[in-house]
């Protein structure tokens, strides 16, 4: 056997089977390169999900890390540390908001959003108890907990976890009609991705995000954006709900925030809706840790530059480009996304998404499937043209194009 066969087969046999990835076994990494144990480089198209926007190794968060290590790296919030009001006031300055709740996963995150939008609805709104309602999308994906898969329409996501926590409405993406229905008189926020990532990287119908925004002001409801994937540079702005001009009521942040290096996730919203919180109520022993704060004071420093997001427009309109040029191959359906991010959906007669990321890993290429017949393409940022274009070029010869 390989090292690569060897080390999955001992992962296997003592790891939980919750994932199934490709037959790959990274040990170093550089940028937009991984390279894996049998010394095979690969062009990494997935960038973590986007907590890699930055790309591997970058040297300014991997320094600011070091520099925290040698100092402290953890209070837990019992205690102050010298981190931790720079970390929130700048990242409340970013999102142009009053008050940041820091926790460490996405789920995480947005757990904490869920119960902030239900505390504000029964302390602000004045919704009877036990009564709040939040709106949500069908085809959304904001987690794997209990709660979050309660509102999920993935079957495999919430297939034997039931009961499943009740209080959500699920509207089709992009409707505003069916939207403006579900805000009745007890819902108390509308909880969306401004584009859908793990359901094929779905941008909405231009105005959707906006008319949510007219609909929640109207009804006084809470606009909470999950940004997760999309934001911090991914799309070409600093936030996806950029394109619209929107501001929502509530960011919901993760994966880049953390520089691929810690899990850093935050709340940033109002003092009106941060603000219902009391000492006890909620919190997190890692939440908001000195590591973590100094890595996220870093990204944010790089953000406030522009440099990452004017990265992400020029060559994602280059990647949809190109890739729009693949849609006439007979093998590609339909191309979708924004920035450097995008789903490619596969003609099933051709091979699955799974088939496809197969056949570009065995051409040194990362991207990993989604729905059966989709591909995501989401890159470091930091990524060249030139190796952009390699790796498009190897899409074109998985497909034949």
């Amino acid at each position: 056997m390989s090292t690569t066969e060897t080390l999955i087969a001992a992962a296997d046999a003592h790891s939980a089977h919750n994932y199934h990835p490709l037959p790959v076994v990274v040990a170093t990494a550089d940028g937009a390169w991984m390279t894996d144990v049998e010394g095979r480089r690969y062009l990494d198209l997935l960038a973590g999900y986007s907590a890699l926007n930055f790309g591997h190794g970058n040297r300014r968060l991997i320094d600011a890390a070091r520099a925290q290590l040698e100092r402290v790296t953890l209070t837990s919030r019992a205690f102050h540390h010298d981190r931790f009001a720079d970390f929130c006031g700048q990242l409340a300055e970013l999102c142009g908001m009053e008050l940041v709740l820091p926790m460490n996963t996405g789920a995480e995150a947005v757990e904490t959003a869920v119960k902030a939008a239900r505390k504000w609805g029964y302390r602000v709104k004045g919704v009877p108890s036990g009564m709040a309602k939040i709106v949500v999308a069908a085809g959304n994906f904001h987690g794997r907990t209990t709660t979050l898969i309660s509102f999920s329409t993935d079957r495999e996501a919430r297939a034997d976890y039931e009961p499943y926590t009740p209080g959500f409405e699920i509207v089709p993406y992009g409707d505003l009609t069916a939207m403006r229905a579900a805000l009745t008189e007890n819902a108390v926020a509308v909880l969306l991705e401004p584009i859908q990532g793990e359901a094929g990287v779905l941008v909405p119908p231009a105005g959707y995000l906006a008319g949510v925004r007219e609909l929640t002001r109207e009804r006084g409801v809470l606009f909470v954006a999950d940004e997760i994937q999309s934001g911090l540079g991914r799309t070409g702005r600093t936030f996806a709900c950029e394109h619209e001009g929107v501001v929502p009521d509530m960011y919901v942040l993760g994966k880049a925030l953390g520089g691929g290096i810690v899990p850093v996730s935050a709340v940033v919203s109002s003092r009106e809706v941060l603000g219902v919180f009391r000492p006890g109520e909620h919190g997190s022993t890692f939440g908001g840790n000195p590591l973590a704060c100094a890595v996220a004071l870093e990204v944010i420093a790089m953000l406030r530059s522009g440099d990452f997001q004017r990265r992400a427009a020029e060559l994602g309109d280059h990647l949809h480009r190109e890739l729009g040029l693949l849609t006439g191959s007979g093998h590609v359906t339909e191309v979708r996304g924004r920035g450097l991010w995008a789903g490619v959906d596969i003609d099933p007669a051709y091979g699955t998404g799974r088939e496809i990321s197969e056949k570009l890993m065995d051409r040194g290429v990362l991207v990993k499937d989604t729905h059966g017949s989709t591909i995501r393409i989401a890159p470091p940022l930091v990524i060249t043209k030139e190796d952009l274009d390699w790796g498009l070029g190897q899409l074109r010869g998985v497909l034949g194009a």
